[in-house]
């Protein structure tokens, strides 16, 4: 018989949202632009390095004692201590009683695998191995759970009749679905809306929780881009923890400091007993061992020092501060050109009334698709846009572009 030639391997579709930044890499017009893509730009467009990276850095270099050895197979010690205390809080009782259990990952993504892998060989499931995710959610989430044997079901999320949150759909899914069910939770600046729940519907989300006896899978990977205020978007998270919510937490490093190719995240699960703990981590060792043997270094040293040196950690905070400031003020213009200027038809308060680095602009597919056919302005069918990629020298271009597509003039 002769070797295998793969020739039956279904050709699979590239990837949705780096086909798009292909598309406008190649693009030669002078005025395009990417609202694709979720990664910071400064007001010229350009990556912004953060000014507290490029000290950490330099610290880095000048340390005499850096090595290439290995880390331990669940990290950086210092890193994931800091972690754990950035999102469940300094004085969180989980991290005072040995409870939370925090393991390096290969940013958000892998935090979000090594978790779902996790659930999948030790949650103890009364039925087919399921988890509710939001709809819309990030689509990566999807492919994570079907890869491990978790069946990804929806649970109504977005309203397009209000460009906000169905949270009576919300709740009704929560209340209805079968007891110890999982439900994968945005823990701020939900990804792809920007359509977040107020405290309150947090409060009583996590009341159904409770009374249903749900897990919760948080997945935060913008905490800091919602507010500009790292604690104030990790309060859902916080208030589950102190109201003894089963959970774990996936944290990402990515966008709150400018580390996108560094993969640098944590997996944190909050059992309910120190004994739990030390049983979930040593599993958690076992999974990461065979998977990526360890996680690297660079990347978790370098936030590591931010989160352990107070002068680092304030400049931290001025530097989150400055993008989520920028991508605030691009919602309050736009939304000006629009219901000022333009006078566009339609209501736009959802512009400023989302929150974090996406907008659900509420146009539709044939819409989206005039905005790049047209105008050479890239961004995902369902008409989601990423407010980072707006600009002063752009935004008028969009808000034109997109009034003339509103009003069916192209």
């Amino acid at each position: 018989m002769s070797a295998e030639t793969w020739q039956d391997v279904p050709l699979a579709p590239p990837d949705s949202i780096f086909k798009l930044t292909a598309a406008y890499k190649a693009d030669t017009f002078p005025q395009k632009v990417n609202l694709g893509v979720g990664a910071y730009r400064d007001d010229d467009n350009k990556p912004w390095v953060l000014p507290v990276i490029k000290k950490a850095t330099q610290i880095l270099l000048n340390d005499p004692n850096i090595d290439h050895e290995y880390l331990p197979i669940t990290g950086l010690p210092e890193f994931s201590a800091g972690a754990a205390k950035l999102i469940l809080g300094a004085d969180s009782p989980a991290i005072a009683e040995g409870r939370a259990v925090s393991v390096q990952t290969i940013s958000g993504t892998g935090a979000n695998h090594l978790g779902a892998l996790f659930l999948s060989r030790f949650y103890h499931w009364d039925a087919p191995k399921q988890i509710y995710l939001s709809n819309p959610t990030w689509a990566n989430h999807h492919a994570i759970f079907k890869n491990v044997g978790i069946q990804p079901i929806d649970y109504p999320y977005y309203d397009p009749a209000t460009i906000g949150l169905d949270f009576d759909g919300f709740i009704e899914t929560l209340q209805s679905a079968a007891p110890g069910s999982v439900f994968l939770l945005h823990a701020c600046a939900h990804n792809p809306t920007g359509v977040d729940p107020t405290r309150d519907q947090w409060k009583h989300i996590a009341e159904v929780i409770i009374a249903k006896n749900h897990y919760a899978f948080f997945d935060c990977a913008y905490q800091g881009f919602a507010s500009g205020d790292l604690n104030n978007d990790a309060w859902a998270v916080r208030y589950f923890v102190e109201k003894g919510v089963p959970m774990l937490v996936c944290q990402s490093f990515a966008k709150n400091a400018g580390l996108y190719g560094e993969r640098i995240g944590a997996l944190h699960v909050v059992p309910p007993t120190k004994d739990a703990a030390d049983r979930v981590k040593s599993q958690l060792s076992v999974l990461q061992r065979s998977e990526i043997s360890n996680p690297p270094a660079y990347g978790a040293r370098l936030v590591s020092l931010i989160l352990n040196d107070s002068a680092l950690f304030d400049d931290w905070n001025r530097d989150i501060k400055t993008m989520a400031e920028r991508i605030i003020s691009m919602r309050n213009e736009l939304y000006r050109l629009l219901t000022e200027e333009l006078k566009t038809p339609g209501s736009w308060v959802h512009i400023i009334n989302q929150i974090g680095m996406f907008s659900f602009t509420g146009i539709n597919p044939s819409q989206s698709q005039a905005l790049i056919d047209t105008f050479h302005i890239y961004l995902t069918a369902n008409g989601r846009i990423s407010m980072a990629g707006l600009n002063s020298h752009n935004i008028r271009y969009f808000a034109e572009s997109l009034d003339k597509v509103v009003r069916g003039q192209v």
